[in-house]
């Protein structure tokens, strides 16, 4: 349990894998989200949303397996298995909460000559931030959970410490590698709920 050739370079591994992957999935799931919610697309949006359940359809560890046969051992795939599987809360959000704002304010927004644009950036994104933030938040534990499998590929994290402390039967080791995976998610929740609260529109 040493920190500084253990811990450390766990945690960070850890916190990079959660990073990345959570990061890659707000880029790819709120824009999607945002164009499965306009007119000309919204009826392909119940098939796309049944394709993005799949990655959750499926174990985690067999879908870990799956990335690794097809992209082999790393970090790198660790990441690319947790957008599969935490895309869904983020996208399923994102459509909720821009279908969620009321049709008569959007009307007033393009009866004062908002463009499409500028009705979807001032009007229905800040509205809609509470509902996208919470998904966000739900996929940011969910790939912080998940990075715990990441060393069963490659990729390191502090899932080495649980399994080190399962194997060698020592409940101190597998405490402290559970308590820091806790804390981490406790951390990341916490900015999470300190970024809503500052991209939350004021007077709302």
């Amino acid at each position: 349990m040493d920190w500084d050739t253990k811990l450390r370079p766990q945690l960070t591994q850890h916190l990079t894998i959660a990073f990345w992957s959570t990061l890659l999935v707000i880029a790819i799931a709120v824009p999607l989200g945002v164009l499965l919610t306009r007119s000309g697309v919204r009826k392909i949006g119940p098939a796309v949303l049944t394709v993005a359940n799949s990655g959750q359809a499926l174990p985690a560890y067999g879908l870990l397996i799956i990335f690794l046969a097809l992209l082999g051992q790393g970090a790198r795939t660790v990441i690319v298995a947790l957008v599969v599987y935490a895309i869904l809360p983020v996208l399923r959000n994102t459509m909720v909460g821009l279908d969620s704002v009321d049709r008569s304010t959007l009307e007033a927004g393009r009866g004062m000559g908002m463009t499409r644009l500028q009705t979807l950036l001032r009007i229905e994104l800040p509205l809609a931030v509470p509902v996208i933030v919470a998904g966000i938040r739900t996929a940011m534990i969910i790939n912080i959970g998940m990075a715990t499998l990441a060393f069963l590929i490659g990729g390191g994290g502090l899932g080495i410490t649980i399994n080190s402390g399962l194997k060698l039967n020592q409940d101190p080791v597998l405490l402290v590698g559970a308590i820091m995976v806790a804390l981490v998610a406790l951390t990341f929740d916490w900015l999470g709920a300190l970024a809503e609260r500052f991209l939350h529109p004021r007077g709302l």
